[in-house]
């Protein structure tokens, strides 16, 4: 066998391990990961201190902003679950869209505020809506759960300014505007078929336990006078307004300019979202009457949940360093390049092999369009905003167990490994999928 071939054969090996130690000898999803990455570092030739040291800077590259993000977050959404703002805003999203139709609303909703935002940021935002709604309507936590996580992901692949799409922008020469323009064209169609679709199909094939720890936190009393709809809606959106800002300021600005610098500041995911948290405190606390010791309660019950969501997630990114400095991700891509087909179709097969093999969008989306994009460039009649979105689409497809997303849906959600990959990993692959046949159709237009 090749080098390639190992490490291919390698990593297959570590992704089964850990599904069948999980899943079927229910051992804890942090040891398994774990163990299952320092056996992978080591049988596919790093020195043992290396694999530990990869490890090591993969947790702690996920967690230095995830776990500030999930912290954050989730104190804001217990403001919004105890003052009674996320049964207002669901109240009123289930009388204006109907029951029927308000998984429709959440991933319409998820795709507006997912476009300036993270996709840890509009996930921690949005979930305490989800767990209102389902908890309301009595609806399956999936059928309003999944929608969600549709809308923010199509965007968080497809439409910049989010990192990995402005970098492969960049790097295919695109124009920002017409990708944009094409990505909401192509994400809006892609967004409804993994998410209120597939969702109303997959929901009544998985039961969920009764008591979910994470929902709880959210679930709160009704207070005798709910906060308005509008200071309610402002409060949630707020980080997402100032994100909005910082993005702006970054097109229009000078780089030197003291308006861009300081729209920076207060426009990342961290600041944004503490400014929003502290004005809760005003917005949802105290002009609801809630005392400082009643505020100071809410957010240090709310904290104990995340502890072991965490902790997998870190892991996750641990595994994901390991899968990417043992040479997988570069096997992927020589595998890939082999193929001769057209860069639509070459973008996305790369991107979506690197992201099956490392488990991150936006390795999958930045690594692939340097790979691409030289071929792309001489290779005449190449649309260079297509090629974002192929890139993109590809990016997103088959999350699982190397994916630190896939931990935060699982654990949020409170399910299994096998019900996960049912839901979420299916979503994603359709997410991939039909980006690409969407984008594919809209070559023979533009």
């Amino acid at each position: 066998m090749s080098q390639n071939t190992l490490l291919l054969v390698y990593a297959f090996g570590a992704v089964v391990a850990l599904i069948v130690l999980i899943a079927r000898f229910k051992l804890h999803p942090f040891v398994v990961l774990v163990a299952v990455s320092l056996g992978l570092g080591a049988v596919t030739g790093m020195p043992l201190g290396s694999a530990v040291k990869a490890f090591q800077d993969g947790v702690g590259g996920v967690l230095g902003f995830v776990a500030i993000v999930v912290g954050l977050g989730t104190m804001l959404g217990k403001m919004m679950a105890e003052s009674g703002g996320a049964t207002r805003i669901a109240t009123t999203l289930i009388a204006t869209f109907g029951e029927r139709r308000v998984h429709w609303a959440i991933m319409f909703v998820a795709f507006i505020v997912g476009i300036p935002v993270f996709f840890q940021v509009g996930f921690v935002l949005l979930i305490p809506l989800v767990f209102t709604i389902a908890r309301r309507t009595g609806m399956s936590l999936v059928k309003i759960g999944i929608p969600l996580v549709a809308g923010l992901s199509v965007v968080h692949g497809l439409v910049p300014p989010h990192p990995a799409a402005m970098l492969a922008v960049g790097a295919y020469e695109a124009d920002v505007g017409l990708t944009i323009a094409y990505a909401i064209l192509v994400g809006l169609p892609t967004a409804s078929l993994a998410g209120p679709i597939f969702a109303s199909w997959i929901a009544p094939r998985i039961a969920l336990p009764a008591d979910n720890p994470v929902a709880a936190q959210f679930e709160g009393g009704v207070p005798r006078e709910m906060p308005g709809f509008g200071i309610s809606v402002f409060t949630v959106l707020l980080p997402v307004i100032l994100m909005l800002c910082a993005s702006i300021a970054d097109v229009t600005l000078e780089p030197t300019s003291r308006l861009r610098l300081s729209l920076d500041f207060v426009g990342g995911p961290i600041v944004s979202l503490l400014l929003a948290l502290l004005f809760s405190f005003w917005s949802l606390g105290y002009r609801q009457h809630f005392t400082r010791d009643q505020i100071l309660k809410f957010t240090n019950d709310c904290l104990a949940p995340t502890a072991t969501i965490l902790l997998v997630i870190g892991a996750g990114g641990g595994f994901n360093r390991v899968l990417l400095e043992s040479g997988v991700g570069k096997a992927i891509a020589d595998v890939a390049i082999g193929a001769h087909t057209s860069p639509l179709l070459l973008a996305w097969t790369v991107a979506a092999l690197i992201r099956v093999a490392t488990g991150s969008a936006t390795v999958a989306m930045t690594t692939a369009a340097g790979i691409v994009a030289p071929i792309a460039l001489v290779t005449p009649g190449t649309n260079a905003e297509l090629l974002v979105l192929a890139t993109g689409a590809g990016s997103l497809v088959l999350s699982h167990v190397n994916d630190s997303g896939f931990w935060l849906i699982k654990e949020f959600f409170n399910m299994t490994v096998p019900q996960t990959l049912k839901t979420w990993t299916v979503a994603e692959t359709i997410i991939g999928i039909a980006g690409l046949g969407f984008t594919m159709l809209l070559s023979f237009v533009v």
